[in-house]
């Protein structure tokens, strides 16, 4: 029993190693216990925050008014979610999990687009006065009745209005320049802070492995050559990049998420080049190589698992970055024009004539919380890789 035991623990890569050490510290549970919270609210903000009802009784037939504006994107979030959750303990490789988890949310959403499509003109407010006029026999509604864009027009004069002041409705973040509930457009806005740094950190991070095994596995030349395009990336200031790309195409999400990935590589591949060189004399990286293994298989099958520790180190750090960035050019007026964004309710809160400490309170706790829960988890990862680091968790 003891042989198997010290057998399994020598077969795991260094990579699982590292992964569990970091998750016996305090701080990284902490960070993860908050990393999980927000996703789990991005993933089901259509059924946290909506104007429509999730389901309504109407002359004794049901149905649901949230299902038929969900959109392409809902449904491929949630397939995502579930099918990430089942095959989490399935014994596959991960990039076949990966494969699994983005074909099935892509097909999921193409199929319930095609039965279902969500109407071009939505009118929030027409629940509320069918509610009102007492048409319903019942009405189960979300927690948060109000959708991101319900700028409550049925209210008349809407604009900014404190925490818990309204008569008629009770908003707990209170509301925005136009009306709009701002815990809705925070339950909402997770999804583009989580979606950017994401992304963006999976470009990033594609490209220096790639660039970076190749620099550390053959050296010589290629090296020379990589270090160069490191140092010419590494030259280039992402922001002021952003704002070009901004005056010149219009405000997009993808454009910031492309931009930020294609800045941010440099960092990993050095530490994928460090980590190949180190490993390419390893016994092990010599054999499969005598053995005529392709050059895909040596790199990313036998050499990747074993160097790709400090590569996740940094990459915790680099989703941060990637939000704070968003969160920057929003605050700056430059972000998305009329999605939801923790950065854009900051710039409210300074915009108008008066102070609103809601709107830079809530948005920017939001932000602290997650780029600090991030930092957590990398400061942990980088104590469980140093020895000399290493702390009692």
């Amino acid at each position: 029993m003891i042989k198997s035991s010290s057998m399994q623990s020598r077969s795991r890569s260094y990579s699982t190693t590292v992964l569990k050490d970091t998750f016996r510290r305090w701080g990284a549970r902490v960070g993860l216990i908050w990393l999980i919270f927000l996703v789990c609210i991005a993933v089901f903000a259509p059924f946290i925050a909506n104007s429509h009802p999730i389901l309504v009784s109407h002359q004794g037939q049901l149905y649901s008014p949230l299902m038929s504006h969900l959109s392409f994107a809902d449904i491929g979030i949630l397939a995502a979610f579930f099918v990430s959750i089942l095959i989490f303990k399935v014994r596959l490789k991960i990039h076949y999990k990966f494969l699994i988890v983005i074909s099935f949310s892509f097909f999921s959403a193409l199929i319930f687009s095609v039965f279902s499509t969500p109407p071009a003109l939505v009118v929030y407010e027409q629940y509320r006065e069918r509610e009102v006029k007492a048409e319903y026999d019942w009405v189960i509604d979300a927690p948060i009745p109000y959708s991101p864009k319900d700028y409550l027009r049925d209210e008349g004069d809407t604009s900014f209005q404190s925490p818990l002041t309204g008569e008629a409705r009770t908003h707990f973040f209170g509301t925005e320049e136009n009306g709009a509930d701002v815990l809705s457009r925070m339950v909402h806005a997770s999804r583009i802070a989580l979606a950017i740094g994401f992304i963006a950190t999976g470009i990033a991070m594609l490209l220096g492995i790639i660039l970076g095994g190749l620099m550390g596995f053959f050296s010589g030349i290629i090296d020379l050559i990589g270090m160069r395009l490191v140092e010419i990336f590494e030259a280039i200031p992402t922001l002021f990049l952003l704002l070009t790309f901004i005056a010149f195409f219009g405000r997009s999400l993808y454009i910031m998420m492309i931009i930020i990935g294609l800045t941010s590589w440099p960092g990993y591949a050095r530490y994928i080049r460090a980590e190949f060189l180190r490993l390419r004399q390893q016994d092990f990286v010599q054999a499969a190589i005598a053995s005529g293994l392709p050059l895909w298989s040596v790199l990313f099958r036998h050499m990747l698992p074993n160097g790709i520790a400090p590569v996740l180190v940094a990459a915790s750090f680099g989703v941060a970055s990637a939000i704070l960035a968003e969160a920057t050019l929003s605050f700056l007026g430059l972000g998305l024009v009329d999605d939801p964004s923790w950065g854009q309710m900051l710039n409210q809160a300074v915009r108008s004539s008066t102070f609103n400490w809601w709107m830079a309170v809530f948005p920017g706790g939001a932000i602290f919380l997650t780029v600090f829960a991030y930092n957590l988890v990398g400061e942990a990862m980088r104590d469980a890789i140093d020895p000399y680091l290493e702390k009692n968790g």
